[in-house]
C-alpha cells in the first residue's frame, strides 16, 4: 500500500502522452500543443491609427490646417505630408509617412477655411506601432499549453492554419460484476444499475478524452481477460469493481495474468483504499473500487492527473483553492480522509452523510479536502485547501493540499 503522495508521484513520473497529430486550428480547442510557435511577422504589421481622426504634425497644435486627403483601413500608406496639412484617417488605417500623432476626430473643429487643431498634441499619441503587440520571431504559444479560443486569435493573426497537438487520450471503461446492468436494461430485485461507467464516461469526455464503453465484463477470469484484450490498444483502461477481496473479485488477477505490471496496489486513503494502478504493454490501467462515491473520489484524485499527463499538458498537478470551513465537522482520526463538500465561493460545507456506497452526494460536491491521519475535528472558519471538482482547474506547480 502506498500513500496518496506516493501514488501521485508514480503517476507524475510514469505517465507520458503517446502520439501527436496535425489538425486545423479551428478544431484544436482544448487540445495541448506539442511545441513552441514563433511569430512569422510583426503584429501590427505596420504603424496604424488607434482612432478615427487626423494624422498631424506636432508643431501644428492650435493652428488651422488644410485637409490633404483621406485614408481608410486597407489602403496603402499615404505619401509624406507637410506642416500645415493633415490627413483624415480611419481606425486601423496605415499612418501616412511623416505622421507624428493622431488627433481624435472629436477634438478638432472643422471651419470653412480649414481644420482647427487642439492646443495640446503629444507626439506619437493614438498611434499603434508596428510590432508593439507581437514581434517577429517572438514565441507567442508555448509547448504543453492548452489551446483556447483566444489562442486561435494569435494563430490566425500569423496566418497559421494547422497546428501540431497531442492526440486525445483514448480511454476504455468497463465494470465488473454480474449483478450490474446498464441503465437502459430491465433489472431484477437482486441486481443494480451500473452508475459508475456512465459517470466515468462523461467525466472523461469533460476532461478531453476519446472514450469507449464496454458492457459489464462479468465475474469470471476468462470473461475479464477477453474484455481486457479487446481494450488494450487504449491509452488508459479504467475499471470499477472487483478489486477488493471477495470470492469473485478477479479484476487484478485477470490483468496480472495478461502481463500487467502493477505500479501500486492499495492506497492509504479513505474512501477508496483498494485502488490499483498499473501498465499493460503501452496501456495504463486504473482499477477503482465498485462503491460509487469511493470510486468517484479516487477518479478525481488519481485518474484526473493521469488523463492530464496523457494529454500532454504541463498543468497536471492538483490546483487548490484556499477557503474556510462553513461549520464544525467531526471525523474519525487514523486515516487520510477525503471529504466532499459544497463551496459557495466563500466557505466549504462538508456534505452530511457521505458514505462510500452512496451516489447522491457526488452531484452536490463542488470540491474535496484531504485531512491527515491526526485530524479528528475541523472547526468553523478553519482554513482548508480545497481541490475543485466542478471547476476544472489544474496547476503547473505542485502544492500541498493536506489539512494538517
Amino acid at each position: 500500500m502506498v500513500s496518496i503522495n506516493e501514488a501521485l508521484e508514480i503517476i507524475y513520473n510514469k505517465v507520458i502522452p503517446k502520439s501527436k497529430e496535425i489538425i486545423p486550428i479551428e478544431t484544436a480547442i482544448g487540445r495541448i500543443v506539442t511545441k513552441d510557435y514563433q511569430a512569422i511577422f510583426d503584429l501590427p504589421r505596420f504603424n496604424n491609427s488607434a482612432m478615427d481622426g487626423y494624422a498631424v504634425k506636432v508643431d501644428d497644435a492650435n493652428k488651422i490646417v488644410q485637409l490633404k486627403e483621406i485614408t481608410y483601413a486597407g489602403d496603402e500608406p499615404q505619401e509624406l505630408f507637410s506642416k500645415g496639412e493633415v490627413v483624415k484617417i480611419m481606425t486601423g488605417a496605415p499612418t501616412p509617412n511623416g505622421c507624428e500623432a493622431i488627433v481624435p476626430i472629436e477634438d478638432v473643429e472643422v471651419l470653412k477655411d480649414g481644420i482647427k487643431l487642439p492646443k495640446n498634441i503629444k507626439k506619437d499619441m493614438m498611434i499603434r506601432w508596428r510590432g508593439e503587440d507581437i514581434k517577429s520571431g517572438k514565441t507567442f504559444l508555448f509547448a504543453n499549453t492548452k489551446i483556447t479560443a483566444y489562442t486561435l486569435a494569435n494563430l490566425a493573426s500569423q496566418g497559421i492554419t494547422h497546428i501540431e497537438v497531442y492526440r486525445k487520450p483514448k480511454v476504455v471503461i468497463f465494470s465488473t460484476g454480474e449483478e450490474l446492468k446498464a441503465h437502459y436494461e430491465k433489472i431484477e430485485l437482486h441486481q443494480l444499475y451500473n452508475s459508475n461507467a456512465p459517470m466515468f464516461y462523461a467525466r472523461s469526455i469533460e476532461l478531453g478524452c476519446d472514450v469507449s464503453y464496454l458492457s459489464s465484463a462479468g465475474d469470471s477470469i476468462e470473461e475479464l481477460k477477453s474484455t481486457i484484450l479487446s481494450a488494450k490498444d487504449a491509452d488508459l483502461i479504467l475499471t470499477s469493481g472487483g478489486v477488493s477481496v471477495g470470492d469473485k473479485d478477479f479484476t487484478k488477477e485477470a490483468f496480472t495474468e495478461l502481463g500487467m505490471k502493477t505500479l501500486f496496489s492499495g492506497i492509504d486513503i479513505k474512501p477508496g483504499k483498494p485502488t490499483t494502478f498499473g501498465k499493460l504493454d503501452n496501456c495504463f490501467v486504473v482499477n477503482l473500487p465498485g462503491n460509487p462515491l469511493a470510486s468517484m473520489v479516487n477518479f478525481e484524485m488519481f485518474v484526473k492527473p493521469t488523463i492530464a499527463k496523457l494529454s500532454g499538458t504541463k498543468s497536471f498537478y492538483h490546483a487548490i483553492i484556499t477557503t474556510k470551513m462553513a461549520n464544525d465537522y467531526r471525523l474519525k482520526a487514523g486515516k487520510n480522509s477525503v471529504i466532499l463538500g459544497e463551496w459557495n465561493g466563500d466557505n466549504f460545507s462538508p456534505i452530511v452523510n457521505q458514505k462510500p456506497g452512496m451516489v447522491s452526494p457526488m452531484s452536490r460536491a463542488d470540491g474535496m479536502v484531504v485531512t491527515t491521519k491526526e485530524i479528528d475535528f475541523l472547526e468553523k472558519n478553519h482554513s482548508v485547501k480545497m481541490i475543485p471538482i466542478k471547476i476544472n482547474l489544474q496547476s503547473e506547480k505542485r502544492e500541498d493540499f493536506f489539512i494538517m
